[in-house]
């Protein structure tokens, strides 16, 4: 093990919590441990018996990093007795006993096998971020526990939400860590004009945001940015600073595995960081040598667009819950500052809004049809008006019957694992046709293979050739 950390005086209660009863309400702010300190006390529980430890990770990232960091406490390589299970890669074995494992992950595992068989325990980390996976999951894993296992031990862990009305919804005792952190001041430096966001001039702000926190404090400076865009644009803006010996990074989910490493990479001797991150940073992982934290207060969100029908990512204001949260980013160390790029009185909502109520509930739809049962637990219900629309839609693409049960062919559009009509046009394809309708369908639904200037090219032809020419 390394140096003590907060969640460590609580691991006995946490245990003797969940022998007691199989349920459990964790809320731990950043920093207290509780992502790989918790799962690795949990493998000496008598009633884990020889059954594994699953932990949701809403994010790529941090659940490659978690399973990184408890593996190498425990000595060993990732994929023995820790491992991860995520979208196109997994590195597990028969001796896997802790797998952590991303949000569709977890709806797919409980989907295929309800029982859970030979599974001990679902911890889900970070569920203030409240995914609409996330809360699905949840709600599938109560009824599981309910209706099949009762011995299944479920635990919430959460930094920022309402623990109270968790521990409600739950119906479990709520434990509660302190944290490791430091006075952190806070200052809303003013705008010129023209420089407030999304105007021309905001990297202006930004560059001189950036330089007066390099200099207040003598560690590396944490900037929160809405997306890789951004990000791309700050580091062109702030490219100057590397004469001075400081080195710009960038964090988000488009990186390779080796540029995700170098961002949670200490800086080298004599050097200093500027780390350029979406909210990724915000909360899982753990970036070293922070002291200063610079905040546009915007992050990259799901929301439903009425024109097209489909969920779409948005830049929107972050919540109050996740400025602080950002903030507190500079005070792991010793005291910091934090720069927020928007007016001191502009008024946040008290924390983020579920995604089961901001996008398109389609795809929701067919896994509660799938799972076969519409009485489930839930901490927010889906929205009534947006939920029937969605099973109107799945009635019209042949996915549910009459009576909103599942159709063969709605299982085999789910099977697919994309969102139900760009599953549903797959399988109408003509043969011939499916390996370039496969092709178009993942350029709609994810990052576009196209680098550099050529990303701005709104070809779709282009970015087909792109794609499959990197498949080659």
């Amino acid at each position: 093990m390394t140096a003590a950390a907060p969640i460590d005086a609580l691991l006995p209660d946490i245990l003797a919590a969940l022998a007691a009863q199989p349920r459990l309400v964790l809320q731990a702010p950043p920093g207290a441990g509780k992502t790989t300190r918790v799962p690795l006390a949990l493998l000496a529980a008598p009633w884990r018996g020889d059954g594994r430890i699953l932990m949701l990770e809403p994010r790529r990232i941090a659940a490659r990093a978690a399973a990184e960091f408890m593996a190498a406490q425990l000595g060993e390589a990732v994929g023995a007795r820790v491992g991860y299970r995520i979208r196109f890669e997994a590195r597990v074995s028969a001796a896997t006993r802790i797998e952590v494992v991303t949000e569709g992950i977890l709806t797919r595992l409980i989907q295929d096998d309800p029982e859970l068989r030979g599974i001990a325990a679902i911890l889900f980390d970070e569920f203030h971020e409240r995914h609409l996976h996330g809360d699905l999951g949840a709600a599938l894993a109560l009824d599981v526990q309910a209706n099949l296992r009762p011995d299944l031990r479920l635990v919430i862990m959460s930094a920022t939400l309402d623990g109270a009305r968790i521990a409600r919804w739950f119906d479990a005792p709520q434990l509660a860590s302190a944290g490791r952190s430091f006075p952190v001041q806070v200052t809303h430096p003013p705008a010129r004009t023209g420089e407030a966001w999304p105007e021309r001039g905001w990297l202006a702000h930004l560059r001189r945001t950036v330089e007066a926190a390099l200099a207040a404090d003598p560690g590396d400076v944490l900037v929160f940015l809405p997306g890789k865009r951004e990000i791309d644009a700050a580091r062109a803006a702030l490219v100057a600073l590397a004469d001075g010996g400081v080195d710009l990074v960038a964090l988000h989910g488009e990186l390779a595995l080796g540029e995700q490493h170098a961002a949670l990479t200490p800086a080298a001797a004599g050097r200093r960081r500027v780390v350029l991150a979406t909210n990724v940073a915000e909360s899982s992982l753990t970036l070293p040598g922070v002291r200063g934290v610079v905040d546009l207060g915007l992050a990259r969100e799901p929301r439903l667009d009425p024109n097209s029908g489909f969920t779409r990512l948005q830049s929107v204001a972050i919540s109050q819950a996740s400025a602080d949260q950002r903030a507190g980013r500079a005070g792991r160390l010793g005291p910091g500052h934090a720069w927020r790029l928007w007016p001191q009185g502009k008024r946040l909502d008290a924390e983020r809004r579920p995604e089961i109520a901001q996008v398109e509930l389609s795809q929701l739809a067919l896994e509660l049809a799938a799972w076969g049962s519409t009485e489930l637990r839930w901490l927010d219900a889906p929205p009534p008006g947006p939920l029937a629309q969605a099973r109107e839609l799945l009635q019209r693409l042949g996915a549910l019957d009459a009576d909103l049960r599942i159709t063969t062919h709605g299982r085999c559009m789910l099977a697919l694992g994309t969102q139900p009509r760009l599953a549903a046009a797959l399988l109408r394809a003509a043969p011939a046709q499916r390996a370039l309708a496969a092709d178009c369908i993942a350029l709609v639904e994810a990052r576009s293979p196209l680098r550099g200037d050529a990303a701005r090219n709104d070809d779709f032809r282009v970015r087909v050739q792109a794609l499959q020419e990197a498949l080659e």
